[in-house]
């Protein structure tokens, strides 16, 4: 199975309305450890996003990641809006002028976004921050591809491991980002921005996996 330009704008699509779904939840996580305004702020993108993507829909997957980057960082306040606006184009970088996917271009382009959000927000692992979700996704991902699962196999992998690295943040004390100013307070709380990255990457599964 191989993935076309209409299926990952279904993707970004289902993304919108599971953040819009997420939102008070995404901001009360942020609320115990931030600004209180990821979920409101990525809602705010997202909705931008789908409108941009309806008004002047996009040739190829890499050109409709990159709208998708560029909008995020222009209307997606705090530092969620740099760093996801990071991961959309460099996995749209990776993904130029391509209008089918395979398992192995999904794995390269998540390697590549999230080495961007990597460079550009300076986390590694054990930071309480996406990272711990995105980190471990990477990983699963490309196990799966090693090991020639399908599509769907792999996208389940990735979640599962995407969803343990961010249930592990809630013990840490955050090192990156406004939660690094409450010090040990910010332990028992789990990070909004490695959950909002389960939650895409769970709408691409929820999205991809019925087409299989």
């Amino acid at each position: 199975m191989t993935l076309d330009t209409n299926k990952v704008i279904a993707w970004i699509e289902e993304s919108a309305r599971v953040i819009n779904q997420n939102r008070d939840y995404l901001t009360s996580l942020d609320a115990a450890i931030g600004d209180a305004d990821h979920g409101a702020n990525m809602d705010r993108g997202f909705k931008a996003v789908v409108a941009k993507l309806k008004a002047a829909p996009p040739q190829d997957i890499g050109a409709a990641l990159k709208t998708v980057g560029m909008t995020l960082i222009s209307t997606v306040g705090g530092a969620g809006g740099p760093l996801y606006g990071t991961f959309f184009l460099q996995a749209g970088t990776a993904l130029g002028g391509k209008t089918e996917l395979t398992l192995d271009d999904l794995a390269a382009a998540l390697e590549a976004a999230v080495n961007g959000v990597k460079a550009r927000g300076k986390a590694v692992p054990g930071d309480k921050t996406m990272i711990d979700a995105l980190e471990p996704a990477v990983k699963a991902i490309q196990e799966a591809r090693e090991a020639k699962q399908s599509i769907a196999e792999a996208l389940k992998r990735t979640v599962e491991a995407a969803r343990k690295g961010m249930e592990a943040t809630i013990p840490l004390v955050a090192r990156k980002g406004r939660a690094s100013y409450l010090g040990e307070r910010s332990a028992g709380h789990q990070d909004p921005g490695a959950t909002s990255s389960v939650l895409l990457l769970q709408a691409a599964a929820d999205t991809w996996t019925d087409h299989e």
